[in-house]
């Protein structure tokens, strides 16, 4: 019974230190969307290693401009990222633009995509959570 204590109490305080840590990498990729933009109310994350991708499907509607701003851990850089259409045509790729951590664009119709992201190859992280943030304004 006091081992299931101890245990319990260590995965307490485990889920505690991985909270706070998100919340940090969170504010950081937050600092990236100025007051000027309205969140999408989602975080798009995921734990990405080094050599995987992760994709997430999303949705941009027509005459509002966009950020899209992306972060693992706390120094831009670290994760890239590629936007393409949904016949897979690259739209916005990070590494064209020296790992950008953001991104600015329009759309003139609605236009369904998959957004890309992994570990950049410069990068000294070997696996971090991937952090998403979209932001709009009219």
């Amino acid at each position: 019974m006091k081992i299931l204590l101890i245990s319990v109490i260590l995965s307490f305080f485990t889920i505690l230190k991985a909270e706070a840590q998100a919340d940090t990498l969170l504010k950081f990729c937050a600092a990236h969307i100025p007051s000027s933009y309205i969140s999408d109310g989602q975080v798009y994350q995921t734990p990405v290693s080094e050599g995987e991708t992760a994709e997430f499907a999303l949705t941009f509607y027509g005459g509002s401009t966009y950020r899209i701003a992306a972060c693992a851990g706390v120094e831009d850089g670290n994760l890239t990222f590629s936007l393409y259409d949904k016949d897979r045509n690259e739209l916005f790729c990070s590494t064209d633009h020296n790992n950008a951590p953001f991104w600015d664009f329009k759309f003139t119709s609605t236009v369904e995509c998959y957004l890309e992201a992994q570990l950049s190859t410069e990068s000294t992280v070997k696996s971090a959570f991937a952090i998403i943030l979209i932001g709009f304004k009219n």
